[in-house]
This record gives structure tokens, C-alpha cells and sequence, in this order.
């Protein structure tokens, strides 16, 4: 992604309380970790702080400590702290202790905008060299570059999703509508199921990133994967016609009532219930919910068994690829660059980025960043449907939230209510995108 000269550091830092990072004294790493006379190392404390805590993430805070326990095992000198917070907390903290320049040696965070001010406020050290030390060709192709900025690579992910569209095959063969191919055919299958009083669609929009989803995936299939990203890193822009069709084509779709009533005071987890308590037909969300759909056993078996899914359609005449996919990279291990243990907290990094990837799919759930190889994991065939996608994806287009600064992300989230709402006709919804990003070139 092409990234846009900042015209003013101060302000962009100053906007996420970072602006102490400048200038700071601590910037030897290695050095201080010199070995004894002995040959041995000196010990090391790497503090690690990530967003994974027992109780909302049993299965990844359990492989997290795996991985510690394994790394602490065969490196005797080093000692892993941990800080361990929930989502929000993480974010709010990450911000606040950014500003005294107290980053732990190793934290999460996320691609794009998320990351570009830490960057710019030389907050994160470039991990190229653990990268070009074999691990670069691990990763699925387009992950890493989510988390580059100027030709470095500041963070590794995790994590990977993509969004397919979620359905219920029972209620499509009680109904009598198959799968839609084309855009036409959707509408047509929404149709049907409103006349037959079935909510086609569950989407709780009151988080908004929700509906974001739907608009990105008609402008990959009307403009092609060029027109959204272009019009976000300026060598296009927003009030391009083909973003602006996308937009009629949201409120096309809610004039045929595809959505769940309220959908725009839902929140994502109370369309998600519609959706599981077999009251919508279709749900379109990140793979991160397929253990929901396959592996969860506190979900109905019965349930379990009738979800299917679907690529979004193509749009007639449209430059889309139907394998192409809105989703991308989510959270990533950075290493500070104040870090007194640098070099040992770089090679934890590359011995985690390992290790998640032997194990987060089959115990956790979770699609790393790192390739999965479907011929050796023992998952159901939903998942592995939806894996083999991903290694067969033409593009991967990275969340319009995530890929835009965090004021451009607010006009945009802002914007898709309010499309999805009607109170904005769709070039109105373009120019309030194009001023917004205009604003900051």
C-alpha cells in the first residue's frame, strides 16, 4: 500500500499521545547484554504484553504460555514478564505508555494506520532481518506487507482472515435458492426469502465495521481490487463512479430489506445470535468465527452442520475477481526500539511467529499469517474449504478501517451508518470519504 508523506509528525503523534518518542536516550540494544567471562549470557528479562487474557481467550493465552514455557526451556538466561489485557485495555494502555516511551520489549499491535504513527515515532524497531533469516517465505503472500511502511517491516502477524458470506443450508433448501454467482442472483435469493417472511441477511451495523464489509466487497466487484485502495492511498480518488455505484448497490439492497430489522442499532454479536439461532439466513463475518460454526461444541450440532459458505458475487460487467476477498492480517508481535534486550527479544519474535503457526489453527481456531498446509491438519471440512480459499486468493483487500488513518477510519465507519441508513445519498457518502482523506494529504 502506497503510504502518504506525513506534512506534519508533531500533529500525527500529538493525535495518539506518542509524542515523547522523539529523541529518546535509550537506544543501545545489544550492547548491554554482553556474555560473562564464562561463556555464558547475562540474563535478560523480555517483557511481553499482549491482549489474550485466560478468561475471554482460554485457547490462545494456553498456547501463548506453551510458547514461553518452550522458549524460556532452551534460552536458561531469559526470563518472559507478562502483561496480559483485554482488547480495549491493550489499545488504551499501548497509547498511554507510548507517550513516556515505556513500550514493553515485545507487544501486539495492528497493520496499517494503527501502526504507521508508532512508526513515525521510531517506536517499533524493523524486523527485515529476522524476516530475510528464512522467515519471509513462511508467511502466506501479502500478509507481511500489511505491517510495511517505506520498504521496512515493523510487525509480524498472527493472524489472517478473510470474510466469506456465512449461510444457512437449511433455510436455503426450505426456501429453494442455491447459492448466488452473481449479484443479480442475490438479489434474487433476498427476494424470495423476504416474500417467504425469512430475514435474508443478519448484520448488527451499530459497530459499523460490519457494514463496511458489505461496501467493500461491491467495490472489489464493480472496480476491481485498484478502486477502493487507490482511492484510500490517493493515486485515485473516492468520488470515483465505481465507488459511488458500490454505494447505490448498498442502498439497493436495503430497499429489497436484505437486512435484519434495526439492523443499524445491532450490535455485530446480536445479528451474530440471529444468524445462530436460525432466525437470518446469511451472515457475512471474518473466518475468525468459524470454530463457532465447526468446533464449538456449546454450539447445537444441528446448527453446526448446516453452515455453508459462499464467495461474494460477481457483479455483471464489473472488474472483480470472485476470488478476491476483503479480510487481511490482524494483530502482530512488534519489538520496541528502545528495547535494552533487542536482539534476544527479535529472536522470541521469530520463535513465537514459528511456533503460533504449528498450533493456532487446530488448537485455537485461528488462521496464522504463517502458511497452513491443509494436507497435515486434523480440522473439520468447513474450515479446511475455507483455508484452501485463502491459499487460493487472488487478492486479499485489507479492511478499510484498518488501511485508514484513525480520523479518515471515523468518517468512514461514520459514513456507512449512515448510508446504510439512507440519511446520505451515495455521492454524498463519496465526497464526505474524499474530503476526509483530502484533509490529510
Amino acid at each position: 500500500m502506497k503510504k502518504k508523506p506525513l506534512t506534519s509528525l508533531a500533529l500525527v503523534l500529538t493525535s495518539l499521545g506518542v509524542l515523547s518518542a522523539c529523541g529518546s536516550t535509550n537506544d543501545t540494544d545489544s550492547e548491554v547484554n554482553l556474555n560473562h567471562s564464562d561463556g555464558t549470557r547475562e540474563d535478560v528479562t523480555i517483557e511481553f504484553m499482549h491482549l489474550w487474557p485466560q478468561g475471554s481467550s482460554a485457547d490462545h493465552n494456553r498456547i501463548v504460555n506453551q510458547i514461553i514455557d518452550e522458549f524460556e526451556s532452551m534460552h536458561p538466561h531469559v526470563t518472559i514478564e507478562l502483561e496480559v489485557l483485554e482488547n480495549e485495555q491493550y489499545k488504551n494502555k499501548l497509547q498511554v505508555i507510548s507517550s513516556s516511551n515505556q513500550l514493553p520489549d515485545v507487544g501486539m499491535t495492528w497493520p496499517a494506520g494503527f501502526l504507521e504513527p508508532y512508526v513515525n515515532g521510531e517506536l517499533f524497531a524493523p524486523l527485515d532481518t529476522i524476516l530475510d533469516d528464512g522467515l519471509r517465505d513462511e508467511f502466506v503472500a501479502g500478509t507481511v506487507e500489511a505491517y510495511e511502511i517505506d520498504g521496512n517491516t515493523y510487525a509480524l502477524p498472527l493472524e489472517l482472515n478473510i470474510a466469506p458470506v456465512f449461510y444457512n443450508k437449511a433455510i436455503f433448501e426450505e426456501n429453494d435458492v442455491d447459492v448466488p454467482e452473481t449479484y443479480d442472483d442475490f438479489l434474487n435469493v433476498i427476494d424470495r426469502l423476504v416474500d417467504n417472511g425469512v430475514t435474508p441477511i443478519a448484520l448488527g451495523n451499530r459497530d459499523r465495521w460490519t457494514g463496511s464489509l458489505w461496501y467493500m466487497y461491491l467495490a472489489d466487484r464493480i472496480g476491481g481490487s485498484d478502486a477502493l485502495n487507490s482511492a484510500i492511498d490517493r493515486s485515485g480518488e473516492f468520488t470515483d463512479e465505481r465507488l459511488i455505484d458500490a454505494a447505490d448497490k448498498i442502498q439497493e439492497m436495503v430497499a429489497h430489506d436484505a437486512f435484519v430489522a434495526g439492523y443499524n442499532g445491532l450490535s455485530d454479536q446480536e445479528a451474530k445470535s440471529e444468524f445462530m439461532n436460525n432466525n437470518a439466513a446469511m451472515y457475512l463475518i471474518g473466518s475468525w468465527d468459524l470454530p463457532n460454526f465447526t468446533t464449538n461444541e456449546e454450539v447445537p450440532q444441528d446448527f453446526r452442520e448446516n453452515v455453508g459458505f459462499f464467495k461474494f458475487p460477481e457483479v455483471k460487467g464489473g472488474d472483480g475477481d470472485i476470488n478476491s476477498w476483503v479480510g487481511g492480517a490482524g494483530v502482530g508481535l512488534f519489538v520496541a526500539e528502545n528495547s535494552d534486550v533487542k536482539e534476544e527479544a527479535k529472536e522470541f519474535v521469530s520463535y513465537f511467529i514459528r511456533e503460533w503457526g504449528k498450533h493456532s489453527v487446530e488448537d485455537a481456531g485461528v488462521i496464522p499469517g504463517t502458511q497452513v498446509n491443509t494436507d497435515e491438519v486434523d480440522l473439520p471440512d468447513l474450515f479446511i474449504d475455507v483455508l484452501d480459499e485463502l491459499n487460493n486468493a487472488s487478492n486479499i483487500t485489507l479492511f478499510a478501517d484498518v488501511q485508514m488513518s484513525a480520523s479518515v477510519a471515523e468518517t468512514h465507519l461514520n459514513m456507512i451508518q449512515s448510508l446504510f441508513g439512507n440519511d446520505v445519498t451515495p455521492e454524498e457518502f463519496t465526497e464526505a470519504h474524499e474530503q476526509a482523506l483530502s484533509d490529510e494529504d
